[in-house]
């Protein structure tokens, strides 16, 4: 869930490809993100017996390996893929010079350059082992991770909850000192962890036989709403939930009005809009790809089934049985004085987030002593409410589509202390991970109110499985923003003039076309932007620090410059006067 704006890897490329050049192999690189930081990458890339590339990316020096990575594609000398799991993307071409990808990796709202050169395969390092007789951490070890965690970080609160296998448990919680001191009742944002609640959601509405999992998703839309037919046959609720449904990460046609909260003006009129007219790139269930759009529209499948909104059928169906009374979507007077005020990824304070349409992928707030409820009651210890449910959510899986192993709602580890399932959550101010294991009886949560990482989700695996815990990283820079005040008024006549389609390189190109009164610029695969003009022929983006300058000839547009951290890339027009 969290705000990446993968639009900063893009707009980096430059040059037209000559012929393909091949990707499958092991590449390493360095990512710098300070002057005194370097942080080590080892990228594998192979090709599946489908012809499908895949692959995983090792960051030895955060004691991170295998993240899986997702949408890896190649075309002329050009090669990207995104790692859904930190919520990263990478874009770059081929040096013939250097024989390496010079590329640019995306997150946490920094673009970093990313050289990756061909590297033997038997070097990579190795993940070091986890014990299969691990314990959780008493305060004592937790205390020390959490305040280390934060340390460097300002006015940032982190809690963790452990559950042992007895039924007891534990909350730890460090923060500024205050009048509101962080402890197991402050309130957080818990983004994606909301998936697993659709996901019971749907397992309770399986079970209880007012829905099917293989049911079309297309059966639960308005009427007049049809999904135009792919290769494969229907999308499924079973899909969304495996996030192997084919759609993207977002939704193309995201207003983006307030970039501080990307989802909030997001209508069920435009999600309807964007799926009457979407063109799948490849049919239901062939391929792993991270989406909230999917299971937002889960949600949103769900609640008409139900013949409630989600938030409501959520209540009642999950969260009353569950006795969860500090998990909600909207918080009550007494809850909001006890939630966190969220930073962004650059320990700025940031508002909380509204999902707008899409509730199902994010919307949900927590505490830690209501998420070990959860983790507890999902344990049935005691015996309660929606064991079955979750029995359900754990054993119905997918992988081998290029992604994790995964169920329903869930990421799945195999760790030798026991089979793990996890989800992380992002939004733009909080970091959250639960993580259970049904075998062993425990289970974990951490939240923090601070988008920087390493954030939640490497504490957490380490408190219940022993895996490595990233190394910190100094708070990067916040990028220079562009003032509103540069906004000027244009005639209609004078953005149509810039509408068109613009080739950035083989396979992707932008798209400025007309929104209302003002433009959008979309990326091939991306969502679309909106962009501000600052004069007839000059426009700047919000979201990110960029701006493009067209240029033109007796009034014709000839091509334009995008202008982005000291960086000018020329862009070809293919066609223009496209509305």
């Amino acid at each position: 869930m969290a705000r990446k704006w993968l639009l900063a890897a893009v707009l980096m490329l430059a040059g037209v490809p000559a012929e393909a050049q091949q990707a499958e192999g092991y590449w390493t690189g360095v990512l710098e993100p300070t002057a005194a930081t370097t942080i080590r990458i080892g990228v594998t890339i192979q090709r599946r017996e489908d012809g499908a590339l895949t692959g995983s990316l090792d960051s030895p020096d955060q004691n991170a390996f295998a993240i899986p990575l997702a949408g890896v594609e190649t075309q002329g000398e050009s090669l990207a893929f995104t790692v859904p799991p930190v919520s990263a993307s990478w874009l770059g071409r081929w040096n013939a010079a250097t024989e390496c990808w010079d590329g640019q990796f995306v997150q946490a709202g920094q673009s970093l350059a990313l050289v990756l050169c061909a590297a033997d395969g038997g070097t990579r390092p190795a993940p070091p082992a986890l014990p299969a007789d691990w314990q959780l951490p008493d305060d004592i070890a937790i205390t020390a991770l959490l305040e280390r965690r934060i340390a460097g970080r300002p006015g940032a609160m982190i809690v963790a909850g452990v559950l042992e296998a007895d039924g007891s448990r534990r909350i730890v919680a460090r923060g500024p000192a205050s009048s509101r001191p962080a402890n197991g009742d402050t309130m957080f944002e818990i983004g994606s962890i909301t998936k697993v609640f659709t996901a019971l959601l749907l397992a309770q509405m399986s079970l209880s036989g007012e829905v099917e999992l293989d049911d079309p998703v297309e059966r639960y839309l308005p009427d007049g709403t049809d999904l135009p037919p792919g290769s494969g046959g229907a999308m499924t609720l079973r899909h969304l939930s495996h996030h192997n449904s084919g759609l993207p990460r977002l939704p193309g046609n995201m207003p983006f009005g307030d970039p501080a909260d990307p989802y909030a003006d997001y209508s069920e009129a435009l999600l309807l809009a964007y799926l009457g007219g979407y063109q799948p790139a490849r049919p239901p269930g062939q391929a792993f790809e991270y989406s909230n759009l999917g299971v937002g529209l889960l949600g949103y499948a769900l609640g008409r089934a139900g013949g409630r909104p989600y938030g409501e059928l959520l209540q009642r169906r999950v969260l009353e049985p569950l006795g969860l009374d500090d998990t909600a979507i909207t918080l009550s007077p007494a809850q909001e004085a006890r939630f966190a005020r969220g930073h962004d990824e650059f320990m700025r304070p940031t508002p909380p987030w509204q999902m707008g349409a899409l509730p199902g992928a994010g919307a949900l707030r927590s505490s830690a002593s209501d998420m070990l409820d959860f983790l507890a009651a999902l344990l049935a210890r005691p015996a309660g409410p929606l064991v079955e449910e979750f029995a359900l959510t754990a054993a119905i899986r997918a992988g081998g589509d290029g992604g994790p192993l995964r169920g329903l709602g869930w990421l799945i580890a195999e760790f030798p202390s026991g089979l793990t399932l996890h989800h992380g959550g992002g939004t733009g101010g909080y970091r959250s991970h639960i993580a259970v294991q049904p075998d062993t009886g425990r289970a974990v949560v951490v939240l923090t109110d601070s988008a920087v990482e390493p954030g939640a989700g490497d504490l957490a695996l380490h408190l219940i499985a022993g895996a490595p815990v990233a190394a910190e990283v100094p708070v990067p820079e916040a990028p220079p923003s562009v003032a509103r005040q540069d906004e000027v008024v244009l005639t209609p006549a004078q953005l149509d003039h810039v509408t068109g389609r613009y080739r950035l390189a083989p396979g992707v190109d932008m798209a400025v076309v007309r929104s209302g009164a003002g433009l959008t610029a979309q990326i091939t695969g991306q969502p679309a932007f909106p962009i501000f003009p600052s004069g007839p022929l000059e426009f700047f983006w919000r979201v990110v620090a960029a701006r493009i300058v067209f240029a033109e000839t007796d009034g014709r547009i000839t091509g334009a410059v995008l202008h982005q951290n000291g960086r000018e890339i020329p862009l070809e027009p293919m066609q223009q006067g496209e509305n």
